[in-house]
């Protein structure tokens, strides 16, 4: 197996099209503009946009026809100055080192943003999960797990799900690190399934944080939540969880959309029906639906659609300088991670519409995975409504904090998280003495 190791690789600002870059250079770009109003220095201010570590693997699997089929798979560790590396590994064709190291990058603005004792990771494998059979995927799993066994571990790298990796995933994974140790270790991976340590609130944690944030946010607006028009772009484990808990509140969602189209309905989607369908499909897809008045429409159609507040919950790169002229929401909540490019923020700021970053927005993930660390260091178990208590407790002071320090400071909602994470990051570097100011 090919792999290659290296320390504080030289990350330049990219300048390049292919897939991810994107998202790293906005990233990059972010961490560049906190820097430049917070006034930390160069050396520290290249210190936190450099990954501190990176592997890139090659990673052969048998299928099942016989075959050996070579994945390239990737994990980033962008920083571990606050505590262990956290964050997620997706399955996907388009999967690129430099997406990666732009999510792991976020990861560690996430975690400080929220004050947890975590810096950031992300991993990924080059993949189409679609048309891999079980097996094929149990079986790259466990190759991908031992490539990375000498880098992660409960204070070292704590891997977790993402974008089609799921329950079972995890379970796959931590049974091969268990076996490669030889010893129980339930606080390796979270998104585990309970059966194995996993936490009470794990799998709806990221959707019912983007709802919490979405209903602070409109609170803050003046728009009562029984006259919200909701859009969600991506009806997978965030976007679903999401419309679920914003429906409970009494939001009208007036769209929603996945990668076979989308549904619109300005009086309101009829969700119980849509949930009927989507259970009766093996895949799980939005396509074929009829009923309640329904209009089918496209992917790119559901991010204009007027709103109060959007939502994108798919993929990085959905909003961007060629539609952002088009968008009609109030607000727009970052359900996935980078749905809005730079160069959109820009147009968006522009027109009125305010953005709720991601390092926010979609937080609720890595906060209960910060819980069932800690169940599974101490041997215990949280009851579902002790998660969610402090998972709201803890959202909600992030917003607070966001909201005051971008109209202290007179910056957009992204420009404030970015201050306020970039700002503990750095003063763990000089506690540490690895800037000028530390030494």
């Amino acid at each position: 197996m090919a792999t290659q190791l290296r320390e504080r690789p030289d990350v330049a600002l990219p300048h390049t099209t292919a897939a991810g870059s994107d998202l790293l250079r906005d990233a990059v770009l972010h961490v560049r503009e906190a820097c430049r109003i917070l006034e930390i220095d160069p050396t520290t201010e290249r210190l936190l946009e450099m990954p501190e570590r990176e592997l890139t693997l090659t990673l052969p699997v048998e299928m099942d026809d016989g075959s050996v089929a070579l994945f390239q798979g990737y994990r980033v560790q962008h920083s571990r100055l606050r505590g262990p590396a956290k964050g997620g590994f997706r399955y996907h064709p388009d999967v690129t080192l430099d997406e990666v190291r732009g999510l792991a990058s976020l990861m560690t603005w996430k975690c400080a943003l929220l004050d947890l004792p975590y810096g950031g990771a992300k991993g990924g494998v080059a993949c189409d999960p679609s048309r891999m059979s079980t097996r094929e995927l149990n079986t790259l799993t466990r190759v991908y797990a031992r490539a990375l066994a000498p880098l992660v571990g409960p204070h070292v790298d704590i891997p977790a799900p993402d974008v089609n990796t799921n329950e079972q995933t995890m379970a796959w994974f931590l049974d091969e690190l268990e076996r490669q140790s030889g010893t129980f270790q339930p606080a390796v991976v979270t998104g585990k399934p309970l059966e194995l340590g996993g936490s009470a609130g794990r799998g709806e944690a990221t959707g019912r944080g983007v709802a919490h944030i979405t209903r602070l946010m409109l609170d803050r607006l003046g728009i009562p939540l029984s006259e919200a028009r909701i859009v969600v772009q991506g009806f997978g484990k965030v976007g679903y969880e999401t419309v679920v808990s914003l429906v409970g509140s009494g939001c009208r969602i007036v769209a929603v959309s996945d990668v076979s189209g989308g549904l619109y309905n300005p009086a309101g989607l009829d969700i119980e029906r849509i949930d009927l369908h989507l259970r009766s499909q093996p895949q799980r897809l939005l396509g074929g639906y009829s009923g309640d008045d329904a209009q089918i429409i496209s992917n790119e159609q559901v991010l204009t659609l007027p709103c109060d507040a959007l939502i994108p919950a798919a993929l990085e790169g959905q909003i961007t300088s060629a539609n952002a002229h088009q968008v009609q929401a109030r607000v727009i909540v970052e359900g996935a991670n980078g749905p809005v490019t730079s160069e959109a923020d820009r147009v968006l700021a522009e027109r009125g519409i305010i953005v709720v970053p991601d390092i926010l927005a979609n937080a609720g993930g890595v906060v209960v995975s910060y819980f069932e660390w800690l169940q599974g260091l101490q041997g215990r178990r949280w009851t579902l409504e002790a998660v969610r208590t402090e998972l709201d407790a803890m959202l909600t002071s992030a917003f607070e904090h966001v909201v005051a320090r971008a109209d202290r400071s007179e910056v957009s909602l992204r420009q404030a998280a970015f201050l306020i994470a970039v700002e503990r990051v750095a003063r763990v570097a000089r506690l540490r003495g690895l800037t000028p100011q530390g030494v």
